[in-house]
């Protein structure tokens, strides 16, 4: 089972610099259906948990324990990666959003 990111999301990005397997990847800013939030890419994700305490609002939950409430986000990081943009080559910096 991945790790799913849910729409807690505020696109932080330190779970970006922290995955070993390169399975994060934010929506492009400016796209107005993907760019809220970061993805997990469910196929790519090797469930080590070391986004999990890198999230400064605890957004990232392991699939078999994501909370009834987000249930539809474990699709939305899926769907992301069959549907939407998938991996792109951006620039965390300007992707993240930094308080």
């Amino acid at each position: 089972m991945a790790h799913v990111i849910t729409t807690l999301c505020i696109r932080d990005g330190a779970c970006v610099e922290v995955c070993p397997v390169e399975c994060i990847v934010p929506g492009p800013k400016d796209d107005p259906e993907w760019g809220k939030y970061f993805y997990i890419d469910p196929d790519t994700c090797i469930d080590c948990g070391a986004c999990v305490p890198e999230c400064p609002v605890e957004a990232i939950f392991p699939e078999e324990d994501l909370p009834p409430e987000y249930a539809d986000d474990a699709e939305m990081n899926a769907r992301y990666f069959q549907e939407g943009p998938g991996y792109w080559d951006f620039d965390l910096e300007e992707e993240r959003v930094r308080e």
